[in-house]
């Protein structure tokens, strides 16, 4: 299901360039459900895979990344928004190749990313939404970016714990030589 949600993401990404709404967020709530059930059934069937942890993420960044950068191009999201975003993506590959260095692994996605992906998954779509007219795109606007600014918050805060983790992992290897 992981290369399922990576696949649609051109196609994701076309739609919200081109200004197709409407199959967007199909596309954008096709993949967010099967990330659930991929998640779910991976656990139910004792599946759980290095490369599904590995994709998982991925495709949730990659949407994530390709709906800043269609959002941003249609002026619906403010630049700064999308900067501290990728800040913190910038941030989380520095601390991975920080990792790699000492021969760890990526760190564990924990709930607090977990919880910053749902909101911002739900922030991107109201925010799409709020684009129209009307009291609906009112509500979406309320709505997504309250799910953005937690999201948001989340997202760093998250960020900040593997900052943490990984400072732990590297000064406990300094003092180990």
């Amino acid at each position: 299901m992981s290369m399922a949600r990576l696949a649609g993401v051109p196609l994701f990404l076309w739609l919200i360039l081109a200004g197709h709404d409407g199959w967007a967020l199909a596309v954008l709530m096709l993949s967010g459900i099967t990330d659930y059930l991929d998640g779910k059934l991976a656990r139910r069937w004792n599946q759980i895979s290095n490369l599904g942890r590995l994709l998982d993420p991925a495709a949730d960044r990659l949407y994530i990344l390709t709906t800043l950068f269609g959002l941003t191009w249609r002026e619906i999201l403010p630049i700064w928004l999308t900067a501290a975003l990728l800040a913190r993506e910038l941030m989380l590959l520095v601390m991975v190749w920080i990792l790699r260095r000492h021969g760890y692994p990526p760190p564990q996605v924990n709930f607090l990313g977990k919880a910053a992906t749902f909101n911002l998954m739900y922030a991107f779509p109201l925010l799409l939404l709020s684009d129209g007219t009307g009291w609906l795109a009112w509500m979406a606007s309320v709505f997504g970016w309250a799910f953005a600014g937690w999201g948001t918050t989340l997202y760093w805060w998250a960020g900040i714990l593997y900052v943490v983790q990984v400072r732990r992992l590297v000064k406990a290897d300094a003092t180990a030589d």
